[in-house]
């Protein structure tokens, strides 16, 4: 698996930034922290739920830019966009924690997480045990796991560790190679990426080339690319019930009331 430019340059920083946040909070603290953090709501329970009631699962994104496409809501606030995501039924909620690429914050994701019930998944890019106590320190109900930005043994020992502290984790995939290593882990979410991180264009025929080789004992959660009611629905003829959409719901005004639409 070739990593891509844009996530190795991401990676890279994420070492530097660990080291830097090592000097202010070390791991033992973290740690500590982490085992006062309040219990974690259930994420993929949620994602269980509203599938078992036949609705669309929805983990409803909150991220202020993206390095393809700077800033998408100039007026972001965190709490205001998860009390609107609640309000219109998602299950979940994703919160981008990332300063450098998606002018993200942990704050952000207190913020939203203590103006609502919804579960939250701490969006970054994860490659360290520092940084699985620091989401769980900060309040994270679940965290992403990227294949294309780990190895099979950071991946297996990352999402033992996440399960360990109570949290749930998203497993993210690109292709099917890197399908094949998310499947050596016991987990029950996969996320699969329409966006091709070498060119940044997507496409949902990715999440149909990859369904057929994945258990069925596994949610599958398609990202990106869902734009309009359409494609929804032919996700959920492919049997695919949960959706991680962010950018349509942050260029809206009311991010809430776009969810709404788009799952009407």
């Amino acid at each position: 698996m070739s990593t891509p430019t844009i996530l190795t340059k991401i990676i890279s920083r994420k070492h530097e930034e660990i080291a830097e946040r090592s000097v202010s909070v070390s791991l033992a603290e973290l740690k500590s922290r982490a085992k006062e953090g309040e219990t974690a709501r259930g994420f993929v329970a949620a994602i269980q739920n509203k599938i078992a009631a036949g609705q669309s699962a929805v983990i409803a994104e909150i991220k202020k830019a993206s390095p393809s496409k700077g800033v998408l809501r100039e007026n972001f606030n965190p709490a205001e966009i998860a009390l609107s995501y609640e309000q219109a039924g998602a299950a979940c909620m994703s919160v981008l924690t990332d300063a450098d690429f998606f002018q993200g914050h942990e704050d952000y994701l207190q913020q939203a997480r203590a103006a609502c019930q919804l579960p939250a998944i701490r969006k970054d890019f994860l490659v360290d045990e520092y940084q699985i106590y620091e989401a769980k320190a900060i309040g994270a109900d679940c965290v992403l796991l990227i294949v294309a930005a780990l190895s099979q043994q950071q991946l297996a020992d990352l999402t033992g560790l996440s399960h360990e502290l109570g949290m749930d984790v998203l497993i993210e995939v690109h292709d099917g190679a890197e399908l094949d290593v998310a499947l050596t882990v016991e987990n029950p979410l996969i996320g699969i990426n329409n966006r091709n991180l070498h060119t940044f264009e997507v496409s949902l025929e990715n999440t149909y080339q990859l369904l057929d080789r994945i258990p069925d004992d596994r949610i599958v959660v398609t990202e990106s690319g869902i734009v309009v009611a359409q494609d929804v629905a032919d996700m959920r003829a492919h049997q695919v019930n949960a959706f991680l959409v962010g950018e349509a719901f942050m260029r809206a005004e009311n991010p809430g009331d776009e969810l709404a639409k788009l799952f009407s």
